[in-house]
């Protein structure tokens, strides 16, 4: 378990120093990105948890940005990643192409990819989905009501990336923009977890 522990740490080492975007109160764009540090609590750090560490992830539902309802719930059995992201973050424009290449690279493995828009209008969210290719659903959250709940992550915080497990308990919390090269071999270890 402490090996496990170690190699998903070691995936996403040196994450100090890192630029996030402070979520607002609703669809206004920040003109600039803060530093990591002053983004909340939490932000620029990576958080890694062994099996016994971990914790169930809060409820995830609501509006996805074409509508329908959606819950998280349905994905029982199946390791998530979940991406709280914003159109008009920086961070999140430049991890956008890592993030659907990781959903590309891994869902043969079962693994399923949700975003979560934030402090956002619809429009300019189904934009972003368009200019990326963003392939995966999103969530419409622009009270930013979901990420509090998490506890372990930034609450008000973007980009911020989870991967829950099968059990949907929380094993990796990215509290930064992601890296090129780091994503998948992350899920790609939780994936192959054995309870």
């Amino acid at each position: 378990m402490m090996r496990r522990r170690v190699l998903l740490s070691g995936l996403f080492a040196a994450s100090a120093g890192l630029t996030g975007c402070a979520g607002g109160t609703g669809p206004s764009r920040p003109t600039a990105a803060p530093s990591a540090a002053s983004a909340g609590p939490g932000a620029g750090v990576v958080r890694t948890f062994g099996l016994a560490d971990r914790r169930s992830a809060p409820a995830v539902r609501g509006p996805l940005l074409d509508g329908p309802e959606f819950d998280v719930a349905g994905w029982r059995g199946r390791v998530v990643v979940i991406n709280f992201w914003g159109s008009w973050c920086a961070p999140c424009r430049a991890e956008a192409p890592l993030l659907e290449a990781g959903y590309r690279a891994t869902r043969e493995l079962g693994v399923a990819f949700l975003g979560v828009d934030v402090s956002d209008t619809r429009d300019a969210a189904r934009s972003f989905v368009a200019d990326f290719g963003i392939s995966y659903p999103s969530l419409f959250d622009p009270a930013g009501d979901i990420a509090p709940r998490f506890l372990v992550i930034p609450p008000r915080a973007v980009p911020v990336t989870v991967v829950l497990d099968r059990r949907h308990r929380v094993a990796i919390a990215v509290g930064r923009a992601l890296r090129d090269g780091e994503l998948v071999p992350a899920v790609r270890a939780v994936v192959a977890e054995r309870f």
